[in-house]
């Protein structure tokens, strides 16, 4: 496996599909890279050489946050929201759709399973 931007990339994939197993990097920024790099998207990751890998890493370092310091700068802006008390940031704190979505049926992902109602319980008599 190819190591890039500390991140193990399969060798089995095509160069433009294996870019995306990194952080911040989606379809239309990984042929971006490669085009930039000068490599065909269609090759497979293990059939590039090092001096390939080495120009899709200085592409990579020269385009802008990925990985580590990306998911530092997602967190903080949402700690910053939170800490404003902004709408947004109180949606954030009750892990409810942040994005004006409706929640009266749907939103399970966010909400996470449904609580049921319990029937009434008996309290045990002495």
């Amino acid at each position: 496996m190819a190591r890039i931007a500390g991140v193990d990339v399969p060798n089995n994939k095509q160069a433009r599909i294996g870019l995306t197993y990194i952080f911040g990097i989606g379809d239309s920024r990984a042929a971006k890279i490669l085009a930039e790099a000068d490599i065909d998207p269609i090759a497979k990751i293990g059939t590039l050489d090092e001096d390939q890998l080495n120009r899709i890493r200085q592409v990579i370092e020269a385009q802008g946050q990925i990985e580590g310091d990306l998911r530092k700068e997602i967190s903080l802006n949402i700690k910053r929201l939170i800490e404003i008390q902004s709408y947004r940031g109180l949606r954030h704190r009750r892990s409810l759709p942040v994005r004006g979505q409706r929640t009266h049926t749907n939103a399970r992902t966010r909400k996470g399973p449904r609580k049921g109602t319990v029937a009434g319980k008996k309290k045990a008599t002495k």
